[in-house]
């Protein structure tokens, strides 16, 4: 893991989290059999070919 090489100020390292943002995920829908599913981009494939089973609500 890398370690900062000194020490930085309690205001720059609170100015540097500070702009740490987390994104939402963005959703798809897909046609699985008669029912349309919001499912994360990244798992498209993986629910089309069946390696994820959507939830039944």
């Amino acid at each position: 893991m890398a370690v900062p090489k000194r020490r930085l100020s309690r205001s720059n390292t609170r100015h540097r989290r500070s702009t740490w943002k987390a994104a939402p995920i963005d959703l798809v829908p897909i046609q699985l059999g008669p029912d349309t599913y919001r499912v994360p981009r990244a798992l498209v494939r993986a629910y089309q070919r069946g390696l994820i089973v959507p939830p039944q609500h």
